[in-house]
C-alpha cells in the first residue's frame, strides 16, 4: 500500500473514532469486544505470540485456561482500540465521570521532589495517562513509541497532549530532554515492561523467564532521587468505565539494591498485578524476544 493510501486509511479510522467516541460506553464496549473476537480469529501471529507468552508465564495452568485468557485478552484489546477515541476526543467532564480513581492521587502534586509513576502495560494504560492529567495538578512527562504512520502519530501526540499539562518524548530521542523536564518539576510517567533489546538492559526474571528489562527506571530513581509511585489501570465491564489505582509510593527505591535487584523488584510487582488481572495485560507484545547469548528463540 502506498503512503498516500495508508494516510487516507488512517484518516478514515480517525474519523470513525470521532463518531464512535460520542456513543454510550456500553455500546463502544460491545463494538470493541466484537473487534477483539475478529482480531483473535484473524490476527494469527499476534494470537500465537499471546498464547506463547501465557504459556511461558503460567506453565502450570491447564491449556484451556490459557486459551480462555488469550480469548478474553483480545476482547479487552479490541475495547482499548475502539475506546482510544474516547480518550483522545471526549471532554474532560465526561472522562472524569468514567474514570474512577483510588489511592493517593495527589501524591505527586504534594511531593517536593522528583516523582516517577510506574505504569505497567495493561489495556487501560492510556486511561492511566489521562487520570494523571485530570486528577492532579503536577506537570507530566513521558516517552512514547513513535508510530510508523505519520497521521496516527500526529493523532496520538495530539490526544495525549490536549490538556496542556504534559509533554512527551520519542523513544528514539536522547534522554537529556526528558531529564531536563524532570529537573524542571515534571513527574515522569514511565512504562518499564517492554523488550527493547539488550542495550541498557539486563536479563531479569519475569515469571521465572529471563526477560530483557530496561535498567533505566532504577538508574533514574537513584541518580535523580525519585520517589516511585505505581499506577495501575483496569477497564471495567460494559459501560462501568475504568478504575485507576494510585498505589502507595516506594520511598525506599532502589534503596540498598543494585540496579538489577531493583529492576527485579519492578518485575515482581508487575507479576503480582498480572495475577490480579491476567487477561488485561499486553500479551501480544513479544516480551521475551531478546534472548541471552546461546539461548534459543522462544517465538
Amino acid at each position: 500500500m502506498s503512503a498516500a493510501l495508508e494516510n487516507a486509511a488512517a484518516r478514515a479510522v480517525l474519523a470513525l473514532l470521532r463518531v464512535v467516541h460520542r456513543w454510550p460506553l456500553a455500546v463502544q464496549a460491545r463494538l470493541g469486544w466484537t473487534l477483539g473476537a475478529l482480531l483473535h480469529a484473524l490476527a494469527r501471529r499476534r494470537r500465537r505470540i499471546a498464547e506463547r507468552n501465557v504459556e511461558l508465564c503460567f506453565p502450570a495452568w491447564p491449556a484451556e485456561r490459557r486459551r480462555a485468557v488469550v480469548r478474553e485478552h483480545f476482547g479487552w484489546l479490541g475495547r482499548s482500540l475502539v475506546e482510544r477515541g474516547l480518550l483522545w476526543f471526549a471532554p474532560a467532564e465526561r472522562l472524569k465521570s468514567l474514570i474512577h480513581v483510588e489511592g493517593d492521587v495527589q501524591f505527586a502534586e504534594r511531593h517536593d521532589g522528583p516523582v516517577m509513576w510506574l505504569v505497567p502495560h495493561f489495556m487501560g494504560l492510556d486511561v492511566a495517562g489521562v487520570a494523571t492529567l485530570l486528577y492532579q495538578g503536577r506537570y507530566a512527562a513521558s516517552i512514547y513509541q513513535r508510530q510508523s504512520n505519520p497521521v496516527f502519530d500526529a493523532a496520538m501526540r495530539a490526544g495525549r497532549l490536549r490538556f496542556g499539562n504534559a509533554e512527551i518524548f520519542s523513544r528514539h530521542e536522547k534522554a537529556l530532554p526528558l531529564v531536563r523536564a524532570i529537573k524542571r518539576g515534571a513527574a515522569f510517567f514511565n512504562l518499564p515492561d517492554m523488550d527493547f533489546g539488550a542495550k541498557d538492559a539486563a536479563f531479569v526474571p519475569f515469571f521465572g523467564v529471563p526477560a530483557a528489562t530496561l535498567l533505566a527506571p532504577a538508574r533514574m530513581a537513584a541518580s535523580l532521587h525519585m520517589v516511585v509511585q505505581p499506577v495501575v489501570a483496569k477497564i471495567l465491564p460494559g459501560g462501568a468505565g475504568y478504575r485507576v489505582r494510585f498505589l502507595p509510593p516506594w520511598t525506599d527505591f532502589p534503596g540498598a539494591d543494585d540496579e538489577v535487584a531493583a529492576t527485579r523488584r519492578i518485575n515482581a510487582f508487575i507479576e503480582g498485578e498480572i495475577a490480579r488481572n491476567p487477561a488485561q495485560y499486553l500479551w501480544v507484545h513479544r516480551r521475551f524476544k531478546t534472548r541471552p547469548e546461546g539461548q534459543a528463540r522462544l517465538y
